[in-house]
């Protein structure tokens, strides 16, 4: 190959026919090594200045000072181009656009589906009980029963006796009658109803054992900070009160599934029970709206084993948060 100067350094790319392992000759290599090495660094230099100057005019030996470098110019010709197609040129409002209809096919047969809100997560749901009010990043007071505690026709009464004041006060209300109830109130009342006839200790009271209070206690406390947060609970003799917070990611409901599984597995294998539910199917869960609410939900879960004469004070019953640090 001839021998090429630039920026008045000459290389030359001729190399021997023949290798030569000689000292001289791999002196002669590494010179033109060198050489090939200083001319890419310097071409490099001048193609980065180009292309930061590219905006701007440059002085050049080549091209007088109100000239600009070629490589300007083509990219003035190329976007000239580009604007002048007629893939560029702006439709009339009236005249449909070819290209915007292939897009708009495209993104049905292949793009994204559009997400679908999950009413576990956030939202009203039901398993043909109750109904669930799930709120993301809220918390819940979750209370959770053994199968024979609360006989149906039991919780039929309640229920009853619920509808029928629901329909007194819309009835005031379309009358625009005033009557001393609300809806709040109403609720709160059913409540307070089944946790009443829970304390009196209906059924075969299987977490009155400790050995089965410990099973549910420990299944609770053992992905506490890593699935939930379990900001109070209480085991009582035939259900369980519970406020927690279910972290990022995982759902109130797949918490409730895990806990019922696992402690009816193990409770049925001590107290050698068949294949008779454990748990009730249904469990009842609140969002709790505000501090105020939480305060009393937290005063009552304290003090339930208490007001059902269990122990003296909140501190002594072994199966609740009160009790001490939570292991």
């Amino acid at each position: 190959m001839p021998a090429k100067e630039a920026d008045g350094i000459k290389i030359d790319y001729d190399l021997p026919r023949s290798a030569d392992f000689s000292a001289t000759g791999r002196i002669r290599c590494g010179e033109q090594v060198c050489r090939i090495a200083v001319f890419q660094t310097r071409l490099t230099s001048v193609v980065r200045r180009a292309q930061k100057l590219r905006h701007k005019p440059i002085g050049n030996r080549r091209y007088s000072r109100l000239e600009t470098c070629a490589t300007q110019r083509r990219r003035a010709r190329f976007l000239g181009a580009i604007w002048q197609s007629p893939a560029m040129q702006r439709l009339p409002i009236d005249q449909p656009n070819p290209g915007l209809e292939r897009t708009r096919h495209q993104l049905r047969a292949t793009g994204a589906k559009d997400e679908i809100q999950n009413p576990l997560r956030s939202g009203i749901h039901t398993r043909g009980y109750l109904p669930h009010v799930k709120r993301e990043g809220a918390s819940y007071f979750v209370t959770f029963r053994l199968a024979d505690s609360l006989p149906k026709a039991v919780l039929l009464d309640f229920e009853r006796e619920k509808a029928e004041r629901l329909r007194r006060l819309q009835h005031s209300k379309s009358c625009g009658e005033t009557i001393n109830d609300s809806e709040e109130e109403i609720a709160r009342d059913f409540a307070r109803d089944i946790e009443r006839y829970l304390d009196q200790g209906a059924g075969a009271c299987h977490l009155r054992g400790p050995d089965i209070a410990d099973v549910v206690a420990n299944a609770m406390r053992h992905f506490h900070e890593s699935r939930y947060v379990l900001h109070e609970w209480v085991v009582m003799p035939n259900h369980v009160h519970v406020i927690v917070w279910p972290m990022p990611n995982h759902l109130l409901s797949d918490i409730l599934k895990s806990w019922k599984q696992f402690t009816s597995r193990r409770a049925k294998k001590i107290l050698h029970l068949g294949e008779e539910p454990f748990w009730q199917p249904e469990s009842y869960d609140h969002w709790i709206r505000n501090d105020e609410e939480r305060a009393r939900i937290v005063r009552y879960i304290r003090n339930n084993p208490v007001t059902a004469g269990l122990c003296a004070r909140p501190e002594d019953w072994k199966w609740s948060s009160a009790y001490g640090p939570m292991l």
